[in-house]
C-alpha cells in the first residue's frame, strides 16, 4: 500500500503575500489558497503597505520577500506593519541566506525565515507555527 501523507495543516486566516517575482508570487498564493487561507498579493513593499492600510479586517499575517526593488524592502515593510498593526506576525521569504535580513548581519529574535525554494509543507508548517504562537 502506498504511504499515506499526513494532511497539511491549513487555516482560514487572511494572508498578504508581497513578492516582486510574479512566478514565485503566483506559486506561493496558489499554495496558500490550497491550504484554505484567504490570500491577497502585492508586487512590492509600497503596494503591500497600501494593501495593509486598506484591509478590513486587518490581515492575520504578512508573508514577504526580503529583497525587493523600490524604497520599501521586505524588512522596512515588516517594521512599518509591526509599528502600525502591532502583533501582526511576519514571515520572510528569501533566496539569500539569513545574513541578508538584519542590519548587523544577524536575524533578530522572533524573525521567521523561509529559505527559497521551499515546499508547500514547509510553508504550511511555518504559517501554523507562527499563528499558534500568536494565539
Amino acid at each position: 500500500a502506498p504511504a499515506r501523507h499526513a494532511a497539511l495543516a491549513g487555516g482560514s486566516e487572511r494572508i498578504l503575500v508581497v513578492e516582486d517575482d510574479p512566478q514565485v508570487r503566483a506559486g506561493v498564493v496558489r499554495q496558500l489558497a490550497s491550504l484554505g487561507y484567504t490570500v491577497d498579493e502585492a508586487s512590492d513593499g509600497a503596494a503591500g503597505l497600501a494593501a495593509f492600510a486598506a484591509a478590513s479586517p486587518p490581515y492575520d499575517l504578512l508573508l514577504t520577500d526580503v529583497v525587493m526593488p523600490g524604497a520599501l524592502g521586505g524588512k522596512a515593510l515588516a517594521d512599518e506593519v509591526k509599528r502600525r498593526w502591532p502583533g501582526t506576525p511576519v514571515v520572510f521569504m528569501s533566496g539569500y541566506n539569513e545574513e541578508a535580513v538584519g542590519p548587523d548581519g544577524r536575524l533578530e529574535a522572533g524573525i521567521h525565515l523561509l529559505a527559497k525554494p521551499f515546499r508547500k509543507r514547509d510553508l504550511a508548517r511555518m504559517i501554523r507555527a507562527v499563528q499558534t504562537r500568536k494565539a
